[in-house]
């Protein structure tokens, strides 16, 4: 009983992000009829802009406190979902737009371009916001009078309460170049505040041997209490940072008698799994109000029966359509923070880890039935279940590696519903005059 109600609350959990994702998939397939494949790349989007925020801009505000306050998070993901809109916006207008009359084929090798351009593109990295700043340069340096000290020949001031390096660069005498420097060593001042003038005993942290000022020029830095800022992403894995302490909420130990004694196993809910389920449930809601009570939901409804006519009848549809992918953009950036706090570590932009769990959405939307937003919710959490209890299932009859092949559970849903009903769960068969 443990396994079973353990597996459920993962698959719940699971399934709420492969609903969010699905949800964005089956919203522009719904009114430009167009599987946009760059989706699943704005997940990723998401989650790395919600790790880079929450590494950069915690420390900059000034939040020492760990775990920080629990509006942070909240900060965080409201900020994700904003710039992936806008991301979104612009993806839309520059790529799609101009093809949308085009053939569908022109659309689809689009799609895999934009793609392959987020993938990529995200595996650059610039200093955008630096958190050093140099206030003093000399050419020449030299080991103090004392222990753990130093002698510049320019003055240097230190103000209380900031953070200061000084760091060496050799002189290479074999290069090509007139005054080409290698190294970049960098030392803690421990020096008091005051103005040190030229020639003065700079103290150390640790000790400077004299090998290491030979033929050196230094700069005196002053480091902010923020790490840098550096965009996009890199290429290679970064930690979420902790924005919520995850401790169980509820827990209850299920005893069971085996040969070789009494056998405790825990099933426990976590903060993380109540306000992963919660935000989710929270955003697919506010979805379902916006499509079906509000009149901008009216006119996304229509645009998604016949642009055209929704045209001559006075709808706005490029802003609709436009409105659109934001929507579905944010929620994928919400599915991305969620994804990032469930897993703590996010992949490099271009990881197959992205291109699965993409694929695994894309099969939610089609088998609830894309086009339809009640079937991309179900879809998601189907798929989770049978991913998830697949494997369960298959532990107990024996199969010890049945988690191996939970992939495999998703793919064969997949091929049964194309086999047996095409057009997935909630689907509607359309006709076409040719």
């Amino acid at each position: 009983m443990a396994d079973f109600l353990q597996t459920l609350i993962i698959a719940v959990t699971l399934g709420s992000l492969y609903a969010l994702i699905a949800l964005g998939y089956t919203m522009v397939y719904g009114v430009l009829k167009l599987i946009n494949f760059a989706h699943s790349d704005v997940v990723v989007l998401g989650a790395w802009i919600s790790v880079t925020l929450g590494v950069f801009l915690i420390p900059f505000m000034g939040i020492t406190a760990q775990p920080p306050p629990w509006w942070t998070g909240g900060l965080v993901l409201l900020l994700s979902m904003l710039i992936c809109g806008g991301i979104g916006f612009l993806i839309e207008r520059l790529a799609y737009k101009p093809i949308r009359k085009a053939p569908r084929l022109n659309a689809l090798i689009t799609a895999i371009g934009v793609s392959l351009f987020l993938q990529n593109s995200g595996q650059l990295r610039f200093t955008v916001i630096p958190n050093e700043r140099v206030i003093a340069e000399a050419q020449s340096v030299e080991v103090g009078s004392a222990a753990k000290t130093i002698k510049l020949p320019v003055a240097v001031r230190i103000e209380a309460g900031s953070k200061y390096i000084v760091r060496l660069y050799k002189t290479t005498a074999q290069a090509t170049s007139p005054g080409a420097t290698t190294g970049g060593a960098s030392y803690r001042l421990a020096a008091a505040p005051g103005t040190y003038e030229p020639g003065a005993d700079i103290p150390l942290e640790t000790t400077i041997g004299r090998a290491a000022t030979r033929e050196a020029r230094a700069e005196v830095l002053r480091v902010a209490d923020y790490p840098p800022l550096k965009l996009p992403f890199g290429a290679m894995p970064a930690a979420m940072p902790t924005l919520f302490v995850d401790q169980p909420v509820i827990e209850h130990t299920f005893v069971s008698q085996t040969e070789f004694g009494p056998l405790e196993k825990p099933v426990r809910v976590t903060r993380l799994d109540l306000i992963i389920i919660g935000t989710a449930a929270a955003l697919m809601v506010a979805l379902q109000i916006l499509v079906f009570k509000t009149r901008i939901g009216t006119a996304m409804r229509a645009v998604s029966f016949n642009m055209e006519t929704s045209a001559l009848m006075g709808i706005p549809v490029d802003r609709i359509v436009s409105f659109t992918f934001v929507t579905g953009t944010m929620l994928a950036a919400a599915a991305g923070f969620l994804y990032a706090l469930k897993y703590q570590q996010v992949q490099q932009p271009a990881h197959a880890t992205w291109v699965l769990l993409g694929l695994k959405a894309f099969v939610a939307a089609v088998v609830g039935g894309i086009g339809n937003i009640r079937g991309a919710t179900l879809g998601g959490f189907l798929i989770a279940f049978i991913e998830q209890f697949g494997a369960y299932l298959g532990q107990q009859i024996g199969w010890g590696n049945a988690s191996a092949y939970t992939d495999v559970f998703v793919f064969v849903l997949l091929i049964v519903v194309l086999l047996v009903k095409p057009t997935g769960i909630f689907g509607s068969t359309v006709r076409e005059k040719v």
